[in-house]
């Protein structure tokens, strides 16, 4: 991977991981704040996704995974997060 192409996945990782967490965040916040199921079950999902994001990058830059691998742990986390997320969706009180 060339330099200029790492420079940019860190650039948008970091931009991903702190989007993420702050949708995590005040997700949670809303939860404590309501106590509502379905607002705890958001807050894990963007969590999951938060974390697929950061996981690849850190593998695949921190750990020399390679890039299938990195890209197979992003994938399978970001999937596992929108289940979470559409399950939040529906989630009755």
């Amino acid at each position: 991977m060339s330099p200029h192409v790492s420079v940019t996945v860190i650039a948008l990782k970091t931009l991903t991981l702190l989007l993420g967490g702050l949708i995590t965040f005040l997700a949670y916040r809303a939860y404590r704040r309501t106590r509502a199921q379905s607002l705890g079950a958001l807050a894990v999902g963007f969590g999951v996704i938060t974390l697929g994001a950061f996981l690849a990058g850190a593998g695949n830059l921190i750990f020399s995974l390679a890039l299938e691998q990195s890209l197979l742990l992003e994938s399978g986390l970001t999937a596992g997060g929108f289940i979470v997320i559409v399950y939040s969706l529906y989630a009755t009180e």
